[in-house]
């Protein structure tokens, strides 16, 4: 029932008004549509003796037009229509005095026979004739009626209002039988999109490291370089709660460039070590020895990406806020992950090959 729907919708948009974050609200426009209504009295329609479908013909006839012949001119048809005329059909009260034909008994004709007497009586006695309210318009989806009740947000996330609204609406709101609540807009797409994240994030992350493991042909040093990812995911996550940013999609999808420059960075400087130690030097000092080569390939490399995404961070038009967090992502994590791709990595490249080393040595005493 679309009045139903429509007065579920007020109460929805109150307690929508009242969460913070709420901006622009409206309800869409259903009713307010001038409507002319006919409603026939059933008893007063049985005095005359006249049936509803005697009164609904006089009047589609006067509203609507009834065909009553057609024009040829040459090969050419046109229908020949009886209706009232367009200002009479937009007149309450000449509707009103529309005649409507009734029997009014038998009477003697000329010849001696008996001929039906039709009597006329006007509209206004059979029916109740007023302007009303209708609808404006009646939306569907998926081929049931819709009411839509619409707002922006605005100083907090998607996620958050729409969370807190449900409680809201949940606490305060009974929604009748055989009607139900979905949530669309930009939030039925963030939910799609956190569903297809979930399924690329892990699938580009094991890609990485199938790859690192092909370059280094170690699955021991792949895991050493693997390590900056969550050193570079936490910069970014640092860099988003700096500026009051929430994690959104795009943010995630920073994430995941992120990943591969903080990889870069790893692979840069343990491509030299290990050229090192396969040159017969100490890992101490392999380590030492590749990060001053690779401090200034490493450097460049950051500052690059970071720089580039400068302008992207800074946006204040259209597509900021779509722009901002991924720009904020990618700088907070180059930065987090070339300091600790310098210090953190080497730390475990050396803690992995002392049990290398030592393991190696128990098994020569061993032998």
């Amino acid at each position: 029932d679309l009045d139903t729907m429509l007065t579920t919708a007020h109460r929805i948009a109150q307690v929508l008004r009242k969460v913070p974050g709420s901006t622009d609200l409206k309800v869409e426009q259903v009713t307010g549509l001038p409507t002319l209504s006919i409603e026939i009295d059933r008893a007063a329609a049985a005095r005359y003796g006249l049936n509803l479908s005697d009164v609904q013909e006089v009047v589609r006839t006067a509203l609507s037009g009834t065909q009553a012949g057609e024009l040829f001119e040459g090969d050419r048809r046109f229908p020949i229509v009886v209706r009232l005329p367009e200002e009479s059909r937009r007149d309450l009260p000449a509707l009103e005095l529309l005649p409507i034909p009734v029997m009014g008994g038998r009477h003697e004709g000329a010849a001696g026979s008996a001929v039906e007497r039709v009597e006329f009586v006007p509209l206004s006695s059979v029916a109740h004739i007023r302007l009303v309210e209708g609808p404006n318009q009646v939306s569907r989806e998926n081929g049931k009626r819709r009411v839509v009740v619409q707002t922006n947000v605005r100083g907090r996330d998607l996620a958050s209002f729409v969370s807190e609204a449900r409680r809201e609406i949940d606490a305060s709101v009974r929604i009748p039988a055989g009607y139900w609540l979905g949530w669309g807009g930009q939030f039925e797409n963030l939910v799609a999109a956190r569903t297809r994240l979930a399924i690329v994030v892990p699938l580009a992350l094991a890609l990485i490291l199938a790859l690192l493991i092909l370059a280094f042909g170690s699955f021991r040093d792949a895991l050493v370089v693997f390590s900056g990812v969550p050193l570079a995911l936490t910069g970014g996550i640092l860099a988003l709660a700096g500026r009051g940013m929430p994690l959104s999609i795009t943010a995630g999808i920073g994430f995941i460039a992120l990943s591969g420059v903080a990889v870069l960075n790893g692979i840069v400087l343990l491509s030299v070590v290990r050229q090192r130690l396969a040159d017969g030097v100490d890992v101490e000092l392999a380590l030492i020895d590749g990060c001053a080569r690779r401090l200034r390939p490493i450097l460049m490399t950051a500052l690059v990406a970071a720089l580039g995404f400068v302008p992207m961070a800074l946006a204040t038009g259209t597509g900021a806020e779509v722009q901002r967090p991924l720009a904020t992502v990618v700088i907070g994590g180059i930065v987090s992950s070339t300091l600790l791709t310098l210090v953190v990595l080497p730390a475990l490249y050396k803690a992995a090959h002392r049990r290398k080393a030592t393991s190696a040595a128990s098994t020569a005493g061993g032998l």
